[in-house]
């Protein structure tokens, strides 16, 4: 629960850039900042703010960057979907039948 309150107040803020196949997601809030360096379709490791551990994989459905993750601790599913709606960025998190939203604004 202080986990929740927490984030509920950490200002994150995204920038997604793109070269090719290969993305750089730098995620800055109150809490931490780090950079994430993918390619599409290949499997490598992410770290949630809270600590939990995740291996998966980002690819680009029409105009859906979707991610299909896996959590290290107990091999469950964790789905993302990050997509642009009404120039605003939706992201999607799905984890045992819960679905959770944040949206980003351009700054």
């Amino acid at each position: 629960m202080v986990k929740r309150k927490l984030a509920a107040h950490d200002n994150l803020k995204l920038t997604i850039t793109q070269e090719g196949n290969k993305f750089t997601v730098k995620e800055a809030s109150t809490f931490r900042t780090i950079e994430i360096v993918f390619e599409l379709g290949v499997t490598f490791n992410y770290s949630l703010a809270d600590g939990t551990e995740l291996s998966g994989t980002w690819n680009l459905e029409g105009n859906k960057l979707v991610g299909k993750f896996k959590r290290i601790d107990n091999g469950n599913a964790v789905n993302a979907v990050r997509e642009i709606i009404g120039g605003e960025l939706v992201q999607t998190y799905t984890y045992e039948g819960v679905e959770a939203k944040r949206i980003f604004k351009k700054e």
